[in-house]
């Protein structure tokens, strides 16, 4: 052979290794393409599914990326992988579709207060990966998908408030990491199945509002984790085991007539058996049963498998055929490059887990970390009353976890106020506190929460309950909700702006004495009640029902801040000329504070302004005609309006010696 024949030859054998490298590259990059491409298919079907109108999900493109590309709700990892939907009170009204079993590594699905309906579909069990499934508060019908018993890695089902209907798959036992299993307020019938006691790592369950019957099961009262029982309004009968008595309050089961036992407040002991008495039959409840025909093991993840198997097989057998021309020749040459392209690709992938991960952890917090508020932050909390306490799962159901779409006020003080529907369909307030904003000493909270558990008059904003969880560090205060707003909405209005919101002077009159009434109640000492400053009224603090009688709210809640909290709080009052002048010399505040904060209020009701320079007004208005609001187009009373003018000015007095009681206030008012 010719020098020139050895040349052409290594040349040859050379391109031929160029190309296996080539070739092997495009394999292992081909699968994560595809793998992707696949994804985002999954993901427009879901979108077609999901929002068939195509208005609520328009930053999902067929052309976008999920996981680099603002997919709304979407999360991935590392890995480019989907791993977590949350799309809850989004107002999708279409259905969920079994195309959902494509996205391989999804961990949390989260499609909870939306319009969702038709079935659930049974391919949700081929998520293995899934960890949290909240499809609660929508319209699905159909049974309970019994291969959600597949998901082994399953820690929250959430499916309460559709209307399933059928028994409870005995195939849930299986899923044994649950912790939480809600089903309730939907139309399932049969029995409680025994399995459920197979849930070793179950801490709530709740069947409440369906039409269960026959007996509890022993085996699900000897679930050790388990501190919520949740049976209330089925159709149960029989004895109540004894297990069950250590639940205390979260053993719930009123209105279920059937039921007998010893030892729990509202049964009777169970009769005694007469062997010569025929029993009543028990009604089989027999679940539904997989398909032998269907195997959730089958199906596109094993073609899928197979497929890529079988293109990995081919493609190993061409590159390896192509390297084994000039394996002798290129061998350490070959290794020496794959080495530098696998650690650069790892170097990458390695950076990009973490970013990916940290972004991850952030975005995907299980909306439902902690279920029972009546878990004390400490012992200090025995005293209150369980007639006034919420579990987080209330708060989180009446508020839409939270949805922006509720969110009434959020102040920079750690404080926000959401709107919430409980579930006898009362409308409440929900104010939530982050623990870091509350008394540094968990006893001085709580001291302070038994205060404001306290407090009862008609001009305060009622207290229906409060929450407190360690799991959130969150408190939650249960307010009646106020239809017409604050006080603040119907000040400085002009023009278009009166249409509905404009007050006539004799709810002006009722506004004045009602918040009179209100913070005299607060001074006074009462048996059950010690005196209390508010310290923060404003016409913000001011509620309005839907008669416009006023009720005071955040009354006592200074009880519960923490001091850097109330001072930042008390700029802003002191900015619209609600504090009082001594304040900035004592630093104290005293009963005569919230009188001379009522006095700057009473003049804002009769001016219909904000900003009042109360301190000029004796000598700013000639007439009376001047001082009432225009809007009133002089329909008062001059008589009343000039009686209230006056106590006004007394309660603004410079010197808090001046200024009467409110007792006093309340008794010249009439």
């Amino acid at each position: 052979m010719t020098s020139e024949d050895r040349s052409k030859l290594h040349f040859l054998m050379a391109s031929l290794h160029f190309l296996s490298i080539s070739l092997l590259l495009s394999l292992s990059l081909l699968t994560p393409a595809a793998s992707a491409n696949e994804e985002l298919e999954t993901l427009m079907t879901l979108k077609s599914s999901l929002d068939p109108k195509d208005h609520l999900l328009d930053t999902w493109t067929t052309g976008g990326d999920p996981c680099k590309d603002d997919f709304e709700g979407v999360t991935c990892n590392g890995e480019g992988k989907v791993v977590t939907i949350s799309l809850q009170g989004k107002g999708l009204n279409g259905v969920l579709s079994p195309a959902v079993a494509g996205l391989k590594g999804l961990k949390g699905l989260y499609l909870h207060y939306n319009k969702l309906n038709g079935e659930i579909p049974k391919e949700v069990g081929d998520l293995t990966g899934l960890v949290d499934l909240y499809l609660s508060v929508n319209n699905f019908t159909g049974g309970v998908p019994v291969e959600i018993g597949n998901l082994a890695n399953l820690q929250v089902l959430q499916l309460c408030y559709n209307q399933l209907s059928g028994s409870i798959p005995t195939q849930l036992g299986l899923a044994n990491k649950l912790n939480v299993l809600a089903l309730q307020s939907n139309q399932l019938t049969g029995a409680i199945p025994a399995s459920l006691g197979d849930l070793t790592q179950l801490l709530r369950l709740d069947l409440s509002f369906n039409r269960l019957f026959g007996s509890i099961p022993s085996k699900v009262a000897d679930i050790e984790s388990l501190t919520v029982l949740d049976l209330r309004n089925n159709s149960l009968s029989g004895n109540v085991p004894s297990g069950l008595k250590r639940l205390n309050t979260g053993f719930l089961y009123s209105n279920n007539t059937g039921l007998c036992g010893v030892g729990f407040k509202t049964l009777q002991s169970c009769p005694t058996d007469n062997p010569l008495k025929p029993r009543k039959p028990v009604p089989v409840n027999k679940p539904r049963q997989i398909p032998e025909s269907v195997n959730p093991n089958i199906g596109n993840r094993t073609f899928n498998s197979k497929h890529s198997s079988t293109g990995a097989v081919v493609g190993s057998f061409v590159a390896f055929s192509f390297a084994a021309i000039g394996a002798f020749f290129a061998f350490l040459y070959y290794r020496r490059q794959k080495q530098k392209i696998s650690s650069s690709l790892d170097v990458s992938d390695s950076r990009l887990s973490t970013d990916q991960s940290n972004h991850l952890y952030r975005k995907n917090v299980s909306p439902l970390v902690s279920l029972d508020c009546s878990d004390r932050w400490d012992s200090t909390g025995q005293e209150m009353s369980q007639s006034l306490r919420f579990n987080l799962e209330e708060v989180e159901c009446a508020t839409q976890y939270f949805s922006e779409v509720n969110l009434l006020n959020k102040s920079t003080s750690g404080t926000s106020t959401y709107k919430g529907t409980l579930r006898d369909g009362t409308i409440v307030a929900i104010k939530g506190i982050t623990k870091t904003s509350c008394k540094a000493e968990e006893a001085d909270f709580w001291k302070g929460l038994k205060v404001v558990t306290l407090l009862r008059h008609e001009n305060l904003v009622g207290l229906r309950g409060f929450c407190c969880s360690r799991g959130r560090g969150e408190c939650f205060l249960v307010y009646e909700f106020m239809a017409n707003g604050s006080l603040s909405d119907y000040l400085d209005l002009t023009g278009d702006q009166l249409k509905g919101r404009f007050l006539d002077w004799g709810t002006r009159v009722c506004i004045i004495k009602g918040i009179a009434k209100g913070i005299e109640y607060l001074h006074c000492n009462r048996a059950n009640k010690p005196p209390l400053l508010h310290q923060n009224i404003s016409a913000e603090k001011v509620l309005l029902d839907r008669h416009f009688m006023p009720h005071l709210s955040n009354a006592g809640v200074h009880k519960l801040l923490a001091d850097d909290i109330i001072f930042s709080a008390l700029k802003s009052s002191a900015a619209m000329g609600y504090l009082a002048p001594e304040y900035t010399t004592t630093g104290r505040f005293t009963e005569k504070s919230d009188i001379y904060a009522f006095g700057v209020l009473a003049l804002q009701i009769l001016t219909g302004k904000r900003k009042v320079f109360h301190r000029r007004v004796s000598t700013e208005f000639g007439t009376l005609d001047e001082l009432v609001d225009v809007n009133l187009n002089g329909d008062f009373s001059r008589t009343e309006a000039a009686k209230f003018v006056g106590i006004a000015l007394l309660c603004i007095s410079e010197s808090p010696g001046h200024r009467p009681t409110m007792e006093t206030v309340v008794q010249q008012l009439g």
